[in-house]
């Protein structure tokens, strides 16, 4: 991987102050199981170092930009699909991964045969060659 992964702090998806989430995002790790860990330590260990741990990184790490609409509705459909390998991995699992391929897929070609039909009708003939006078 070239580009250099930063640890920053997710407040949108975060339930407290998103540190849980940024950890999640810096390890590639599903953040359901960032947060099991997290009260694991808590409960089962000392208690108050994970909990001062928290509030030090609460004030410590950046602040994750927030993505605009736009950008979060145009990346959705462009960007490759992760796929998880691993439980614990962040991504989707192959089977749903498979399922947004062939949604993909078949948008695409719905857009084609709509292309393909507006080429073929005799309308666009017509259109070109008055566009040709």
């Amino acid at each position: 991987m070239s580009a250099k992964r930063e640890l920053l702090r997710d407040p949108q998806r975060g339930k407290i102050a998103g540190v849980c989430a940024g950890l999640s995002d810096y390890f590639n790790m599903e953040l359901w199981l960032v947060r099991i860990i997290f009260v694991s330590a808590v409960l089962l260990t000392g208690g108050p170092l994970f909990v001062v741990a928290y509030i030090a990184a609460w004030f410590i790490l950046d602040k994750k930009e927030p993505a605009t609409a736009q950008t979060k509705s145009s990346t959705k459909t462009d960007d490759p699909l992760e796929v998880k390998f691993k439980v614990w991995q962040k991504g989707e699992p192959p089977r749903r991964a498979l399922q947004d391929l062939k949604e993909r897929l078949t948008r695409v070609d719905t857009r084609l045969q709509d292309m393909e039909r507006h080429v073929t009708s005799s309308e666009f003939t017509v259109s070109r060659e008055i566009n040709k006078l």
